[in-house]
């Protein structure tokens, strides 16, 4: 996830840059390469890595809250592009590149910072003094829904 959100804003000044010199080859393999490649290292996990950072009473208003907040910023960033790089301005490419690639660093300095979820029960997500469980025990809840599986299959 950091590493194709890294990637990807790295990419933006590529992409941008391409179109800045009208090199409209140039602009489609560089946007293949951003989202159709390294993007996905991002939209790949964010389904289940978000969820898991609120408590699963609150998990679903949670998600659509901080997605729609996520989805109204992103909405005005192109005004914040023409502002700060309108139109007939030199290197937009540059300065716009620069604002997507900060961006990209800090969500990925939340998704570094966010808690590991490994280990821990449904029902603690989310909470701030959650503890992991044992290996042993995780290992041992693994295998139990594995073993259900397997008699139900024979028995079929």
């Amino acid at each position: 996830m950091i590493v194709g959100s890294l990637l990807a804003g790295l990419l933006s000044f590529a992409y941008l840059y391409a179109i800045s010199i009208k090199n409209v080859p140039l602009a489609i393999v560089a946007s293949l390469l951003m989202w159709g490649v390294v993007y996905q290292g991002y939209n790949v996990i964010f389904p289940s890595f978000y969820p898991e950072l609120f408590p699963t009473r609150s998990r679903v208003s949670a998600m659509a809250i901080a997605q729609n907040i996520g989805t109204t910023i992103t909405a005005l960033l192109p005004a914040l592009f023409a502002a700060v790089a309108p139109p007939g301005s030199t290197n937009i490419w540059l300065t716009v590149g620069a604002i997507a690639f900060r961006v990209t660093i800090i969500a990925s300095i939340a998704a570094y910072s966010a808690r590991e979820t490994y280990r821990i029960r449904l029902n603690d997500l989310g909470k701030p003094d959650a503890v992991p469980m044992s290996e042993q025990e995780y290992e041992r809840l693994r295998a139990d829904p594995m073993a259900d599986a397997k008699v139900a299959k024979a028995h079929a």
